[in-house]
């Protein structure tokens, strides 16, 4: 592969279903802080967003990937062409397409936000972090900071003149965030000199923008131990003065950069901060101790932007494969393999080429539906805020209840995914003159950071189950009974919505057995189960979410004539329905069969029997 070719590749009528026919874009766009909204706008920018990709984000990813990043005069250079698209990103406004109108943005609807966010990602993961973490740190200042802190930093990190990052894992503190040893003491002024090191801080530096504004967990001096006494702040990496330009460094070193297996073109790195006394911060807000609360708005909001980048990926490795199926010819037609003399064939015509490609289609379409689902539902939360509590309410209830199933099914089938489409390559998808094996790389941290994949699955079991009484959990299985109750007789789908409510039934009994075992000497069944369930309830809403598209595509089929264009598009989503219906969502009765075997063999084997030397 040349570089600077574009290898990106995404379906935008798919796109358009999802966001216009299945979950009904009309009925949030147009109104409240959505006004200005409509479907033919929204179309517009993600054509624009998609033309931006290939033209300049695609072509930077295979030599962002082979370049890197470097450290030079204790600063941070990225590769060749990132300032460059930084700059192109922000003067074309794709970034502040969902930033509040306060803060000169355009106050898209989230569930757009979440498609153009896929376009981005998918045409250059690495690069497209740098905006991502910008935009997640400035929400925090812009929802708990003071009206000084949101006009000094979050308007200018919306609009790309500032970056932003966030710090919570230490070298002896990953995911335990409450051990961290980072501190700050109160100076008389009223800002906090912090010191301490973070490592594995993603777009820690970079020559993108003049400034960068960390967020910084730290605990002030006499602080109770834990999670509860920590406080956030914002530590920039030049002093900002009272005119509110940057000013001279604030005490940050770069102490290193990590040398990874994929996202290259994204430094993640080890920040040394005050090592000379001299690190200033203040206090995001005004209260102490809320670092954690604050700090979960932007983790929240990266857990799902890294469901994103798993859909992405594994939806550019899809296309790409699928292309190279339809192109590569190697041996004969399977009805005649035994025939010399027939002629070579594009191996999209091979059995089990097929499969893959028909196993890679339906996961990538169901967790684009998953994400535009949570999305839809935080647009909504967001709508009915301040005029209807309870439709509120129930809509954020949703986007909780679906995040960690975003976060971690997304980013799980990413790196399973991608494997399977090098697998459609052949040897060829091994080398690097395709872009597949950039793909597999990149996808595999998406199971670890932001909350490791087990995170999100206790998180699931441990909290989300039980959020509301439990009532959260129950009404989206109840929706999920209610479609099988209306579509049981389906004439195209009856079997497989048969499946679809077996499935349901499946996690629904599982949960139960959940709660008896987290009250009883049993409990330590709830972590070694707890991704198996995650596992089961991602599947049961993958397929109810694909028979969902499906039956609206039958109902769109019924009214076009035979030559019209769009008749494959719907047809293919009708098999994309059957074939996840006949071969995942039976899965789960099986995963749950395997919950109740209560295996506890990884507790009960002595550390000292896993290996003899």
């Amino acid at each position: 592969m040349s570089a600077g070719i574009n290898r990106y590749k995404a379906d935008l009528r798919e796109m358009q279903f999802v966001l216009f026919e299945q979950f009904g874009f009309k009925a949030f766009a147009g109104k409240g802080p959505y006004e200005g909204w409509d479907e033919e706008t929204a179309k517009t920018i993600l054509q624009e967003t998609y033309r931006f990709a290939r033209e300049v984000l695609g072509p930077l990813n295979s030599t962002g990937d082979r370049e890197g990043c470097k450290v030079v005069d204790g600063s941070v250079v990225t590769p060749k062409g990132f300032k460059e698209a930084w700059r192109q990103l922000f003067e074309a406004g794709l970034k502040q397409i969902a930033v509040p109108k306060e803060f000169g943005g355009q106050g898209a609807p989230y569930a757009l936000y979440a498609l153009i966010e896929e376009i981005t990602s998918g045409a250059n993961t690495a690069f497209n972090m740098y905006p991502g973490l910008a935009w997640g740190a400035a929400e925090v200042i812009a929802e708990c900071g003071t009206e000084h802190q949101k006009k000094t930093y979050a308007d200018k990190m919306f609009n790309g003149a500032w970056g932003g990052t966030m710090c919570l894992s230490e070298p002896h503190a990953g995911s335990d965030v409450g051990s961290a040893t980072t501190k700050a003491v109160k100076q008389a002024d009223g800002r906090y000199k912090v010191s301490g090191t973070k490592i594995y801080i993603s777009g820690g530096d970079h020559d993108l923008a003049e400034n960068i504004v960390h967020l910084v967990l730290a605990r002030i001096e006499g602080a109770p131990a834990g999670t509860k006494g920590l406080s956030l702040f914002i530590v920039p990496k030049r002093r900002v003065g009272a005119d509110g330009a940057a000013g001279p460094l604030n005490d940050v070193q770069v102490a290193s950069i990590e040398h990874k297996m994929g996202i290259n073109g994204s430094a993640t790195c080890v920040l040394n901060f005050g090592e000379n006394g001299e690190c200033f911060g203040e206090l995001v807000g005004t209260v102490e101790h809320q670092g954690m609360p604050q700090m979960f708005r932007m983790m929240n909001g990266a857990r799902i932007a890294v469901g994103i980048q798993g859909l992405a990926v594994a939806s550019s490795a899809y296309l790409n494969a699928l292309e190279y199926a339809k192109d590569r010819k190697q041996g004969a037609s399977f009805k005649h393999w035994k025939d010399p003399s027939k002629p070579r064939v594009a191996i999209i015509e091979h059995p089990d080429v097929r499969r893959m490609l028909l196993e890679l289609k339906s996961h990538v379409e169901g967790i684009r539906a998953l994400v535009v689902k949570l999305a839809a539902h935080r647009d909504q939360a967001v709508l009915f805020q301040g005029k209807d509590d309870e439709k509120a309410a129930y809509h954020q209830s949703q986007v909780d209840l679906l995040t960690p199933i975003v976060k971690a099914y997304a980013s799980d089938e990413a790196f399973r995914l991608t494997g399977i489409a090098l697998q459609i390559y052949g040897g060829a998808g091994f080398l690097k003159d395709w872009p597949v094996e950039q793909y597999v790389r990149d996808s595999k941290i998406f199971s670890i950071y932001e909350g490791t994949n087990h995170i999100q699955a206790m998180d699931l079991v441990g909290r989300k189950l039980g959020q509301n009484g439990g009532a959260n959990f129950q009404t989206f299985m109840s929706d999920i009974a209610a479609f099988v109750e209306q579509h049981k007789g389906h004439p195209v789908f009856a079997k497989e919505v048969e499946a679809l409510g077996t499935a349901s039934e499946a996690v629904v009994s599982t949960a139960m057995g959940f709660m008896g075992w987290s009250q009883s000497d049993k409990v330590t069944l709830v972590p070694l189960s707890a991704n198996r369930f995650l596992e089961m309830m991602a599947k049961a809403v993958v397929g109810f979410l694909l028979l969902d598209a499906g039956v609206k595509s039958e109902e769109a089929l019924a009214k076009l004539p035979a030559s019209h264009p769009d008749r494959a598009f719907y047809e293919g989503k009708r098999y994309s329905a059957l074939y996840y219906g006949r071969n995942v969502l039976p899965q789960v009765k099986q995963l749950a069969e395997l919950v109740t075997f209560e295996d506890t063999s990884p507790m009960d084997i002595a550390d000292a029997m896993f290996a003899t030397s």
